[in-house]
């Protein structure tokens, strides 16, 4: 897998999540398989990067190229020159974001509302494509509704304007996260436009995986919600499709080494009361459907240390595994 002429380890990519894929866990998904992190959306204004919240998002200090950056706008010489800025931060790639459907961003016109927009959305990427000498990538959803699914048209016009890369979500902004992916739309994409593309929409197992890369024909697949508090799903899927067999299910001591390991970074790149805070959402994704986990998170959201939470994180581990071999 290429983006442009930037060679990935793999066809695997972390999906970008705003609040999640910060600088520790784009670090941790790439260590545990995925062949490249977006990152956290940024706004192409750049009166609004000043804030600790954009300073943390545009930095990636020790993390290991290639870099992608996603951008989000909804004028083309205000994405140009973000594009351009955070080349200049570092970035290899530049990925431009029309396919948020939160509400927040769709009311600016922003995010998946541009897909309403077809000319819009050409005079963005031809801009941000021409600004800058690294390859662009676009994410988008099908559409804007069940009604008005355009992914087809967005496609050739991604073509054309040069972009690197397309990631298609397979729904429509209306449709949320409620009703379940579609891959026709992607396939038909892959079938019809000459353009590297990404499938990207409720893929959470190996097999899943290697059905959506079978029947889409898509040269790579994105995962975001599936990768939360499951990491290592990178390297389960990269196996599985490999050789067909996944890799030996992690052990309890193994995970409790990674979560650890996740949340003092967490306290290094945030510092330890911000640290504390967001490591309370990350620790109930890894505990999800554990024994005990909803009794085990009341507890961790009411530690305001990093040492209480590593101490419950370690009782949690010692006594939670009644029946499976916590030293796997």
């Amino acid at each position: 897998m290429r983006i442009g002429d930037i060679p990935l380890d793999n066809r695997l990519i972390l999906a970008p999540m705003a609040g999640v894929t910060d600088r520790p866990f784009r670090q941790l998904c790439r260590r545990l398989g995925a062949g490249l992190a977006v990152s956290e959306m940024v706004s192409a204004d750049r009166s609004l990067w000043d804030s600790e919240k954009t300073r943390r998002r545009l930095d990636h200090r020790g993390e290991v190229g290639p870099i992608a950056v996603q951008i989000v706008g909804t004028d083309p010489a205000t994405m140009a020159e973000a594009a351009r800025a955070n080349v200049d931060l570092g970035a290899d790639i530049i990925d431009i974001n029309m396919g948020c459907p939160a509400k927040k961003v769709c009311k600016l016109a922003a995010g998946s509302a541009l897909l309403r927009d077809e000319p819009l959305v050409a005079r963005i990427l031809e801009a941000v494509v021409a600004a800058v000498a690294v390859p662009v990538t676009l994410k988008i959803r099908t559409g804007w509704s069940p009604a008005t699914r355009n992914a087809l048209a967005i496609a050739r016009i991604a073509r054309e304007s040069g972009i690197s890369a397309l990631a298609v979500h397979g729904r429509t902004r209306a449709c949320g996260y409620h009703a379940a992916a579609e891959y026709e739309t992607i396939r038909e994409i892959k079938q019809t436009v000459a353009i590297p593309l990404i499938a990207n929409g409720d893929i959470d197992s190996p097999e899943k995986a290697r059905r959506v890369l079978d029947y889409t024909g898509a040269d790579a697949i994105m995962l975001g919600r599936a990768a939360l508090g499951r990491p290592w799903i990178f390297r389960e899927i990269a196996a599985f499709v490999a050789t067909g067999a996944r890799p030996a299910t992690p052990g309890p001591a193994w995970i409790e080494r990674t979560l650890i390991a996740h949340v003092e970074a967490l306290y290094d790149f945030y510092g330890t009361t911000r640290g504390v805070r967001i490591a309370r959402k990350h620790v109930a994704w890894y505990c999800t459907s554990r024994p005990g986990a909803d009794r085990f998170r009341k507890q961790f959201n009411r530690a305001e240390t990093p040492n209480e939470q590593r101490n419950l994180i370690e009782a949690y581990f010692d006594g939670c595994w009644d029946g499976e071999d916590k030293a796997a």
